[in-house]
């Protein structure tokens, strides 16, 4: 039997053999609803979300179900206009409408027959002909939940003529088009808990008195881009049950006042890509339930305090002990990382990255048995590796490039690092002591060193980003490269002093898409099987010492966008395949090595070709006669 037929079917069965049903729930249908369910007088509840209806109407007749108090049409696949015969649904408490597409609303005032309406999600219906949302909305005594994401909602966020809010606790209003301040009527909306007004183009100031509701729990206003506040000021109201802040790419300046650590119901607080300025004040320790704390890409010139104020209030008496994701990344912080975040015994992510730190490493971090992350890199840190580090059984990156770290590295530090995936310890004076036959516990994703050790070239079978460029490494590139093939999608070994030629089993890394191996001494041929990377878009082999033609099987780089051969020794014409076998490509650099003839005409074949370069006196030759 056919999916419409059943469904019918099974309508038909409901309406005419049962007389009391208070419930109808179908899922994973399509076809035509039949006017036979009008015939279940005592239906309750309604749930036919997650159906295929194929863009059909919703029925005018649902709005005849008059004890229906849940009524689920969410992406159930309707479209068209709601009728607003759903008006007429006095006993309704929950409607759920939301949908990816293809629902809307031209007239908003039937809303306010739904005198009994609890919960209402609307959530991606275009609601961009309505003018009156809110002023209907707030004819509705009972509402406690409200869904209005990605309505296509535009302009000023219309003002009610009397507030009637009283039971209002969620008001969702993301992903909007407002172009509006945050109204000054949400403040007073006593009763809200939590308030999503999150990239919905808001300007202008964070009202102050969004500190004073005396039940918000979360507030999320991220990703306006325009909204501005002063921490000090914002962040001394009382905040009394506050968990969630995420005010994420704004302009929230100024520094973090002491009364930060008066919050002391704060989970979250997120203010990533604003202007906060100052240090992080001691006060935090007081956050007994803080979990995740973002202060990535600011201003702040200050440093972390050398201790933590309250922390003998927490139950463990240890400090800040649910943090999980500590990142303060890319600011200026200055002065020495403090003992005391290696007694945060929970801590899973630690990234203080792009700072201007000092001193050493406290070999306090080898207690954090949970951390995944650590990101130290770009910093001023010198000293030694502590060997406490590898106490870390749970990390998975480990970052600690670019500082003025020194000494001797022994295998102990990593020897039990099984987790790991990612190792950076380039741009230090750090030598990695093991033995010749030392193999880790570990399959890393990507390196960075100062020096390749033999382990590393004799397999990394997970290796899916081979990045280690701008080091001093010396002598032919390695045959057993073959050995890490099988998942690499990247090479960059470019800005080094590799001699010889290119591996020929480079083209058994079939997943290959970036090639980089530029600013080197590798000479002799292009390897013919370089024409075997199928997958291959990207070909850096500028700056070398190559000779020789390009070989014809380069052809058969459908993909490739950009190829960068300038600053060699290749020869020979200009190939007549370039333009005939590639579809994609954008960028093609052939300066400066030793071509002769004409350039080929099929080079105009290439619409996608944006930069050709093969020299002053070709270009000069092909503008004026090739007209190109």
């Amino acid at each position: 039997m056919e999916r419409q037929q059943l469904l019918s079917v099974a309508w038909y069965t409901v309406a005419w053999y049962t007389g009391a049903v208070v419930a109808v729930d179908i899922h994973g249908m399509s076809g035509e609803i039949r006017p036979s369910l009008m015939q279940l007088k005592s239906l309750r509840r309604l749930d036919l979300s997650f159906n295929s209806f194929n863009g059909i109407a919703i029925p005018q007749f649902f709005g005849s179900l008059d004890n229906l108090q849940y009524l689920n049409l969410s992406d159930a696949g309707f479209g068209g206009l709601i009728p607003s015969s759903l008006g007429n649904l006095s006993r309704l408490e929950v409607l759920d409408l939301k949908v990816r597409h293809d629902l809307s609303i031209d007239n908003f005032q039937w809303i306010t027959g739904l005198i009994s309406l609890e919960y209402l999600d609307m959530s991606g219906v275009n609601l961009s002909l309505v003018k009156d949302w809110v002023d209907a909305l707030n004819q509705l005594p009972s509402i406690f939940e409200l869904h209005l994401s990605g309505c296509s909602l535009f302009g000023y966020v219309p003002s009610p003529v009397s507030l009637n809010f009283t039971s209002l606790a969620v008001m969702d209003l993301s992903f909007n088009n407002f172009n509006s301040k945050i109204p000054d009527w949400v403040q007073n909306v006593s009763s809200l808990q939590y308030l999503d007004m999150s990239e919905s183009k808001l300007y202008g100031r964070i009202p102050l008195g969004l500190g004073e509701m005396p039940n918000l729990v979360s507030l999320d206003l991220s990703l306006n881009y325009n909204l501005t506040a002063s921490c000090s000021q914002l962040f001394r109201k009382r905040w009394e049950k506050i968990e969630v802040i995420n005010f994420r790419e704004n302009k929230v300046h100024a520094k973090l006042p002491s009364s930060l650590g008066n919050m002391t119901s704060l989970v979250l607080l997120n203010l990533d890509n604003n202007a906060v300025e100052g240090g992080i004040p001691s006060s935090i320790g007081k956050l007994c339930n803080l979990s995740h704390f973002y202060l990535s890409r600011n201003n702040m010139t200050g440093s972390l305090p050398e201790f933590l104020e309250g922390t003998e209030s927490c139950p463990s008496r240890n400090p800040l002990p649910n943090l999980h994701q500590f990142h303060l990344d890319d600011n200026q912080l200055i002065g020495k990382i403090p003992n005391w975040l290696g007694r945060v015994e929970n801590l899973v992510e630690l990234d203080l990255s792009y700072n201007l730190f000092e001193g050493q490493i406290p070999s306090s971090l080898g207690s954090l048995k949970n951390l995944t992350t650590l990101q130290l890199s770009t910093n001023k840190l010198n000293g030694t590796l502590p060997e406490s580090l590898g106490q870390l059984f749970a990390s998975a990156t480990f970052d600690v490039s670019f500082n003025q770290l020194y000494g001797t590295v022994s295998e102990a530090v990593f020897s039990k690092l099984t987790q790991l995936t990612l190792l950076d310890l380039s741009y230090n004076s750090l030598v990695l002591n093991v033995s010749s036959n030392w193999m880790p516990p570990f399959t890393l994703v990507k390196l960075g060193m100062d020096t390749v050790p033999n382990w590393f070239w004799n397999g990394m079978p997970r290796m899916m980003f081979l990045s280690l460029s701008y080091n001093h490494f010396s002598g032919h590139i390695p045959e057993s490269i073959e050995k890490m093939c099988g998942s690499l999608f990247a090479i960059d070994l470019s800005s080094n002093n590799f001699i010889g030629s290119l591996p020929s089993n480079l083209s058994k890394c079939h997943f290959l898409t970036t090639l980089d191996l530029s600013n080197n001494i590798l000479s002799e041929d292009i390897p013919y099987s370089l024409g075997q990377l199928q997958s291959l878009q990207v070909l850096h082999l500028n700056n070398n010492q190559l000779s020789g033609n390009l070989p014809s099987s380069l052809i058969n780089l459908f993909v490739l966008m950009t190829m960068d051969l300038r600053n060699n020794d290749l020869s020979g014409e200009i190939p007549t395949w370039i333009g005939d076998g590639f579809s994609y490509l954008t960028i093609l650099n052939l300066r400066s090595n030793a071509f002769y003839g004409e350039i080929p005409s099929q080079l105009s074949k290439v619409s996608s070709l944006q930069v050709l370069d093969v020299g002053e006196k070709s270009l000069e030759w092909q503008y004026s006669d090739k007209h190109w």
